[in-house]
């Protein structure tokens, strides 16, 4: 019979699959943010900028330049415009092994470089999780905002302040004490940024969380097991959102992800 545990070792093992792929979040090598203006990126071919009308990041290149992208991964002749990450039909570029991935991020435009041959990758050895414990997997419910979604500043580890949008709080019990965390909803589910007292210390200073979407009375479950490391504590190229004001629970959360391993 299946048991939280088994479906826990399967997700520690899924986490570790993704992150230490070929383009995982481990090859991040750079993050670099573009105006209209093209430039050059050191190890990538062409030349880069934000798209005239907004849409997209533009490449100029020559096909002996070995860039190739689309979805038919075409050779680069001229110039080209590639659709971001936040756009439903995204578009990439590769340069040998590398993987460019045009994204936006609030208005602005950027194209990250994934390396299968990046030192992050190369020297991966893990992730420090605690072992599972049913104690920290408990029902939850979800009260939204009345009037829907709010938005609220908060650091990012790029040391900009950017806007995360949050949709109301989860309210639950541990070891019979009462707490709250804000969170937002999106693709049936909803996810939070969290610190408590073991982060900086015991644990990466915050996590991610995910919570199965809430049922018809807004009830769902918190599995603290499954608290996870953001992207930024795998690659510092990363721009993760800090916990909003109210999500440090003030004791050690002795579950989940802890930190990435370094062979």
């Amino acid at each position: 019979m299946t048991t939280d545990a088994a479906d826990w070792q399967r997700w520690t093992e899924a986490r570790h699959a993704s992150v230490s792929a070929p383009h995982g979040m481990l090859a991040l090598i750079g993050t670099h943010w573009l105006d209209t203006e093209p430039v050059e990126i050191a190890g990538v071919p062409g030349r880069w900028a934000v798209a005239a009308d907004g849409a997209g990041v533009r490449v100029a290149a020559a096909v002996a330049e070995g860039l190739r992208a689309g979805a038919a991964e075409q050779p680069v002749a001229g110039e080209q415009v590639l659709r971001p990450d936040t756009h439903p039909e995204a578009e990439t570029a590769h340069h040998g092994d590398r993987l460019l991935v045009p994204i936006e991020r609030d208005g602005e435009f950027a194209l990250r470089v994934f390396d299968p041959a990046a030192e992050g990758r190369t020297h991966f050895a893990g992730i420090a999780t605690y072992p599972y414990a049913p104690e920290w997997s408990v029902p939850a419910v979800f009260t939204p905002y009345e009037d829907g979604e709010r938005t609220v500043t908060v650091p990012n580890a790029d040391a900009r302040e950017r806007p995360l949008t949050v949709t109301g709080q989860i309210a639950f019990h541990l070891a019979g004490e009462p707490y709250t965390l804000t969170v937002t909803s999106a693709d049936d589910r909803l996810s939070g940024v969290i610190a408590d007292a073991s982060s900086g210390q015991d644990t990466y200073r915050f996590r991610f969380v995910t919570l199965p979407g809430p049922d018809a009375d807004g009830r769902t479950v918190l599995d603290l097991n499954r608290a996870y490391l953001p992207p930024c504590a795998f690659a510092e190229h990363f721009i993760c959102p800090f916990p909003p004001s109210g999500n440090r629970l003030p004791i050690a959360v002795r579950a989940g992800e802890k930190a990435v391993l370094r062979g």
